[in-house]
């Protein structure tokens, strides 16, 4: 493919910085809210007020660099495949659009967090009920969504890859497979939130992919 070598490590960049900022922010948020009830989540976000603030700003990192990602693979491929381009493009957008908007539910879980200890962790109270919604409802019902967003635009994105011939054909196969078996997951946690079962491993075999793409890009750019 003829295209500017500085696009196509920036394409890495983004890539790299996506890889980052969603895994931190992620287990920054699993490490803070726990596993038990929502009373004992709204006690240890206010006990860890700074790891859920970075939590959340990495998370809008994340929603910026999915759309610097999208505006990049656009300029590579709008030329060639301009309605498949355009289209992938905006399933990008929408991804980013709702991940930052279901992080409203997780910004706005650390003043109730803090209201509900100083009323002295009451059990049975409307902070559990606007709890949940704001965890469950906003932020990982947000989170889910971007994620079906991600999926459709990652296999328009990789089938791109795959077509063009940019980078090795295993590199961009790996993704393209990838991607489409974590579409299987995530629409099963849209359906049912308390969703497990083993096919959720899957993402594992998509989550270094994102790495290794990253620096080939950056290190060798596309052929």
């Amino acid at each position: 493919m003829n295209t500017d070598m500085n696009t196509v490590r920036l394409l890495g960049a983004a890539q790299l910085i996506i890889f980052v900022a969603s895994i931190f922010s992620e287990r920054l948020l699993s490490s803070v809210v726990g596993s038990g009830s929502i009373s004992n989540m709204l006690v240890n976000i206010s006990k860890n007020l700074t790891r859920m603030r970075i939590s959340n700003l990495l998370a809008l990192v994340d929603s910026i660099g999915i759309v610097v990602l999208g505006v990049l693979f656009y300029s590579v491929f709008s030329n060639k495949y301009p309605i498949i381009a355009l289209v992938a493009l905006g399933f990008f957008l929408a991804e980013a659009i709702t991940l930052a908007v279901g992080k409203i539910g997780a910004f706005a879980l650390i003043p109730l967090s803090q209201e509900f200890v100083e009323a002295g962790a009451p059990e049975s109270s409307y902070f559990q009920t606007l709890g949940d919604f704001l965890y469950y409802g906003v932020d990982r019902q947000g989170d889910r969504i971007h994620n079906l967003f991600f999926c459709l635009g990652g296999i328009l994105w990789y089938y791109l890859l795959l077509k063009s011939g940019g980078i090795p054909q295993a590199l961009s196969l790996w993704g393209l497979v990838a991607v489409s078996l974590l579409l299987i997951p995530v629409l099963l946690l849209l359906y049912d939130r308390d969703f497990t079962h083993p096919v959720m491993a899957v993402g594992l075999l998509y989550l270094p992919f994102e790495l290794v793409l990253g620096v080939w890009l950056i290190a060798r750019g596309f052929n």
